[in-house]
């Protein structure tokens, strides 16, 4: 996994140009990245996914892609929140702009994101049996409903991050 600081707080996924996608382990078997034997594979619906953030389907769940740019990601717990290095000149440099940018961020319209347990983050290129041989991130969700809200923050003057938390909704 890719480390931004040494020895690092998080670790970081990238992808090879395209989306980040978040797939529940349940269904990761169901996701075929780039490869499929049809026009359209799974990596070609999750780049046209339209700004921050989208859905898909993906075997009786959904994923959630990152979409906008390939930037660096990462996953706060504290924040319930994936972070995305868009710029700055450290790791702690970004971290510490996070709270102030949550609290300022111009936030897009919540979607509601139905989880059944943990989820993989890792490049929507890869095959969902592929991730243990590559770069991915697991975060470890509690099954339920979610609302899901994106935004693009600037916490600082070299200092830009998308942001996308997740706020587990009361049964």
């Amino acid at each position: 996994m890719a480390r931004y600081a040494d020895p690092g707080v998080l670790e970081w996924v990238e992808s090879g140009g395209g989306p980040l996608i978040a797939v529940p382990e349940a269904v990761l078997p169901f996701w075929s990245g780039a490869d499929g034997e049809e026009m359209d594979t799974d990596y070609d619906r999750a780049c046209e996914v339209d700004g921050y953030v989208g859905l898909l389907p993906v075997g009786d769940s959904a994923a959630l892609v990152l979409g906008d740019e390939p930037a660096a990601t990462s996953f706060l717990a504290d924040h319930g929140t994936f972070v995305r290095w868009s710029a700055a000149n450290s790791e702690d440099d970004l971290l510490a702009g996070i709270p102030a940018a949550l609290h300022a961020a111009a936030w897009e319209d919540e979607v509601g994101w139905d989880v059944p347990g943990p989820v993989v983050l890792f490049d929507s290129a890869w095959s969902g049996t592929d991730t243990a041989h590559q770069e991915h991130l697991r975060v470890p969700l509690a099954p339920g409903r979610y609302a899901v809200r994106a935004a693009y923050a600037q916490p600082g003057p070299e200092t830009w991050a998308g942001l996308v938390q997740l706020r587990r909704l009361p049964h």
